[in-house]
């Protein structure tokens, strides 16, 4: 298992490394190289499921790096293992490699219809690639295009309760880029300490509890001085009273009922289950049926309709603690399922500026 683990690693960071350098007439090469002919490659809202590498070259690769013609991937992270299941038990030998970290280029043409700013722009992303044979059979990508947004200028929420501008905190120690092999005894301590903050998330109950998070006994899992990255929309906490009050309750209050059950792990989609390497861990999930909305979220009121999540989490163990915590999350397809689309927002924001008029001069 290790071996392949090592070998599926250095297939993605090998990707990784040759994507930075590669001229227009070479992209193609590499991705027929890394990804299954018929690849089925998964991305946030308004890009979605693409299948297959000819398709996969046409509809991203090409206009992306039409969009940012000099972009580079710096990673945060990248590690890789057999994964399992929530409760423990195997998921029928499935290999995955996961990742974060940064696509940074000059925006000289629009993008997704984000219009360009001909400045560098930085986008956050989180990856999973599930591999077979040595090559991508499946990728799920979420990249962070709230915050492309905001660099082009457009506000499309709400202030963040957390801290938002600028780049992410990287990992302590910048020891996440899991190249070689790691101890496996600490990968097991990192797995008992995610297991025990999911079972303590899991003991919440909506009806009950309410805005009292005592029944999950978070203090007991993170370290006092965590960081909790969340995507543009929510911010950055950066110690168990911020997380919880800036992320926890006002989410908790929208989708706290986990399809009115204690179960942590959203059904259907796909899950990337969960993996630990030495001190990080991730999970995974991809249109899994979560909880339904029954609270006012983000100023939006509440439509009772049960919600699907895309959500990654990436962590860094310690001492038994979480240390950081980093979450990519599809906001706009979250958005979307309130009847409300993000894009549209922008575009119009866009329309008042071609017009001279910028959208925080207008009445609240």
């Amino acid at each position: 298992m290790s071996v392949i683990n090592q070998r599926n690693k250095a297939v993605v960071w090998d990707f990784w490394q040759r994507m930075n350098f590669a001229e227009p007439d070479q992209v193609a090469g590499l991705v027929e190289k890394t990804f299954h002919k018929d690849v089925d490659w998964n991305a946030s809202q308004p890009i979605n499921q693409i299948r297959g590498t000819d398709a996969l070259i046409a509809d991203f690769y090409e206009p992306f790096r039409h969009s940012f013609p000099d972009v580079k991937l710096t990673a945060d992270i990248l590690m890789g293992a057999p994964t399992e299941s929530w409760n423990g038990e195997s998921t029928n030998g499935e290999h995955w490699v996961s990742g974060i970290g940064y696509l940074t280029g000059t925006f000289v043409h629009d993008w997704i219809g984000i219009p360009a700013t001909g400045k560098k722009t930085n986008i956050h992303f989180g990856q999973f690639f599930l591999m077979r044979d040595e090559k991508v059979a499946e990728s799920y990508v979420i990249f962070d295009t709230l915050s492309v947004m905001k660099q082009a200028g457009f506000q499309v929420l709400p202030p963040a309760l957390g801290q938002e501008g600028g780049k992410v905190q990287r990992p302590y120690d910048g020891d996440g880029i899991l190249l070689s092999e790691q101890d496996e005894f600490e990968g097991r301590n990192t797995m008992d300490a995610l297991r025990a903050m999911i079972a303590g998330m899991s003991r919440y109950i909506r009806d009950r509890d309410g805005d009292n998070l005592e029944s999950m006994d978070q203090h007991n899992y993170w370290d006092p001085d965590f960081h909790w990255m969340g995507a543009t929309g929510i911010g950055t906490s950066h110690n168990l009273e911020e997380y919880q009050d800036y992320h926890q309750r006002p989410w908790l209050k929208g989708f706290g009922d986990r399809t009115d059950t204690r179960d942590f792990e959203p059904k259907g989609g796909r899950g990337m289950g969960l993996f630990a390497e030495g001190n990080y861990a991730c999970l995974g999930g991809w249109d899994g049926q979560y909880s339904r909305n029954h609270g006012e979220y983000q100023g939006i009121p509440p439509t009772g309709k049960i919600f699907t999540i895309r959500d990654f989490d990436w962590y860094k163990c310690g001492g038994g603690r979480i240390i950081q915590n980093w979450v990519p999350m599809d906001v706009v397809d979250l958005f979307m399922q309130m009847d409300v689309d993000l894009f549209d927002r922008m575009r119009r924001q866009n329309e008042l500026r071609k017009r001279g008029i910028n959208w925080w001069d207008l009445p609240a």
